[in-house]
């Protein structure tokens, strides 16, 4: 069996745009944040009682997460305007522990980090060019930054403090190949500048040199659009920029790739530390679960491994989720446009679970306010091969394979916050994005956009609660 790059048969349009050169910069603070040293006062944490929660039982709760009252009972409450809500001692460094510990507490109703506020702006901490005639970056990626994108300043002010861009979580690319080195007649993307890579394989040249083979850079765009460095002065940025990338080639220069390949790429990235795996290729809609039981063994490997597999639902405009979307503990994504409706070529269908930005134009969907029609959207753009393996320009495809990456990128970034803890399941990282995710259509989940538009600023925002992801149980 073959399984086709969602992108593929995407349509691909070349947007070249000149790209000054720069040396890259790290990604700005905001003021208030860089004075304070921290986005969350340090040494503080923040637990709100049930009503009926006793004195004693609030010292217990206390003393059980290595917390004491800030001020002490009365100065405490009435630093907080609340005589349930209490203002905590921890141990600088311990904050998110403190908070991990209260949470389960009895009589405990919710409990957070003490963050530091800064002025009403969120200040753009990069100086990507993007393309001109859309507005610069914040215009070019509309993915990003417009009303029906993935809200990436806020996450990344979400993560500034303790993860920035998503450090130190791995995220593994299973596709054409990266750009990710010069070798022989390949070279590096110029906006992978400081992008690092990991474990990287040729699952289907048998090497250790997954070079992109696709002529459109199908995987240098979905890798990109994870983890693209900001702030260099090219092109435009990932999403969990400071997230680290194991490329792993398991489809050919053509897009194509059989289930044993795909198979071993998988069990490869979970046993090589992948965190998140990023599946932007499908099989045929006539393909069954019986019919890839490899493909299906790894992904439960790579679950119980700790890695949580993302995977395009695939892009024949059918109510039916393809394979290996499909598989249960896989998170199925749809493709949303830059009008907040279904792609027009996006399957969607039981058992669909996010929707994230793809790009193309509105799917026609009866009762939906945002799916106008017609309406020709805007596609993802990504900096990729610009005539030939060693030219390098930003380019515009659509697709699911384009909406994976972005939840891929969330994933990251949650993980990479700390709110589910230090190792949260797979079960727990999807529950959360769901949870948070922005509700598009009628009432979610439902089997058009799943639970909705991924959000990865809610997804990372301490204040944002979402207790039913503290269970092992998978939320459906």
């Amino acid at each position: 069996m073959l399984a086709c790059a969602a992108g593929a048969a995407d349509g691909a349009v070349a947007s070249a745009a000149a790209a000054a050169a720069g040396r890259p910069a790290a990604a700005a603070s905001s003021p208030a944040v860089a004075a304070a040293g921290s986005a969350y006062v340090p040494g503080e944490v923040v637990v709100a009682y049930e009503a009926g929660a006793s004195a004693a039982a609030r010292a217990a709760s206390a003393r059980a997460a290595g917390a004491r009252d800030g001020d002490g009972g009365g100065a405490s409450a009435a630093r907080t305007g609340d005589a349930r809500v209490r203002v905590l001692r921890v141990a600088p460094g311990r904050e998110r522990a403190a908070v991990a510990r209260l949470r389960r507490q009895a009589g405990v109703r919710w409990a957070a980090p003490n963050p530091v506020a800064h002025a009403a702006q969120l200040a753009e901490p990069l100086n990507d060019p993007g393309l001109p005639r859309y507005g610069g970056l914040g215009g070019t990626q509309w993915n990003f930054f417009g009303p029906w994108g993935v809200q990436a300043p806020q996450a990344w002010a979400n993560v500034a403090a303790v993860a920035p861009g998503g450090r130190g979580v791995r995220v593994a690319v299973l596709d054409t190949g990266v750009a990710y080195r010069d070798w022989r007649r390949f070279r590096r993307s110029d906006d992978f500048s400081a992008t690092r890579f990991v474990a990287p394989y040729d699952f289907v040249a048998g090497s250790r040199f997954p070079l992109d083979r696709d002529r459109a850079g199908h995987g240098t765009h979905v890798a990109g659009t994870i983890a693209e460095t900001p702030g260099n002065g090219v092109g435009v940025t990932g999403l969990a920029w400071g997230a680290a990338i194991t490329p792993v080639r398991v489809l050919d220069e053509h897009g194509y790739g059989d289930a044993v390949t795909i198979a071993r790429g998988i069990r490869w990235a979970a046993r090589h530390g992948a965190r998140v795996i990023n599946l932007s290729l499908e099989f045929a809609a006539s393909v069954r679960a019986a019919e890839i039981p490899g493909i299906v063994d790894a992904i439960h490997d790579a679950d119980r491994r700790g890695a949580l597999v993302v995977a395009s639902s695939g892009n024949e405009a059918q109510g039916r989720v393809a394979y290996p979307a499909r598989t249960d503990v896989a998170v199925a994504i749809a493709a949303t446009t830059d009008a907040g409706c279904l792609s027009s070529f996006s399957n969607d269908g039981p058992g669909l679970d996010l929707s994230a930005p793809g790009g193309g134009d509105n799917a026609r969907i009866a009762g939906d306010p945002n799916c106008t029609f017609p309406h020709h959207g805007r596609d993802i753009v990504q900096q990729s091969y610009a005539g030939g393996f060693g030219r390098f320009g930003l380019l515009g495809l659509g697709g699911t394979s384009m909406a994976a990456p972005h939840v891929s990128a969330a994933a990251a970034l949650t993980i990479a916050s700390g709110l589910l803890g230090a190792a949260p399941t797979p079960a727990q990282v999807e529950c959360r994005l769901k949870l948070t995710a922005t509700r598009l259509g009628l009432q979610a989940p439902n089997r058009v956009y799943g639970h909705g538009l991924v959000n990865a600023a809610a997804a990372t925002d301490p204040a944002v609660a979402t207790p039913a992801c503290g269970a092992g149980a998978r939320l459906r």
